[in-house]
């Protein structure tokens, strides 16, 4: 028997409530909101690591695996996967808080994104060592 998913032990880097306005014409959560949330959860990390000024050059990979509604807590866990000499790969998992009364953990979303670092003038430049 599978166990219900559960939050991960680390905190989230960022963590929403979507409200009507975040709808599509079908009543659930527009994947755009959840794309531009993915970007930003994963930057925090990416600008961290790369202690500068970062640009997005790719969504690996993005799986929608639930819908989110409205009234669901949204909480985005993001970790640096990989660095190279100028990019830093992100994984995101998105998990939603549904049910208040009878609470229950659903993941609905995880992607990987990749960042490049980036000068002021917006040249890649090289990811400094740890």
């Amino acid at each position: 028997m599978n166990n219900p998913p559960q939050l991960p032990a680390q905190q989230p880097v960022l963590r929403l409530v979507p409200m009507p306005a975040d709808l599509n014409p079908a009543g659930d959560v527009f994947g755009g909101w959840v794309m531009s949330h993915l970007g930003m959860a994963g930057a925090i990390p990416a600008l961290r690591r790369a202690r500068g000024r970062i640009v997005t050059v790719a969504a690996n990979a993005l799986q929608f695996r639930q819908p989110i509604a409205v009234g669901d807590l949204v909480s985005f866990y993001a970790e640096v996967i990989r660095v190279g000499t100028t990019s830093i790969t992100i994984q995101v998992d998105v998990y939603a808080e549904r049910n208040p009364k009878n609470p229950i953990v659903v993941k609905v979303t995880e992607a990987q994104l990749t960042y490049v670092a980036v000068d002021k003038q917006g040249k890649k430049r090289p990811v400094p060592p740890v």
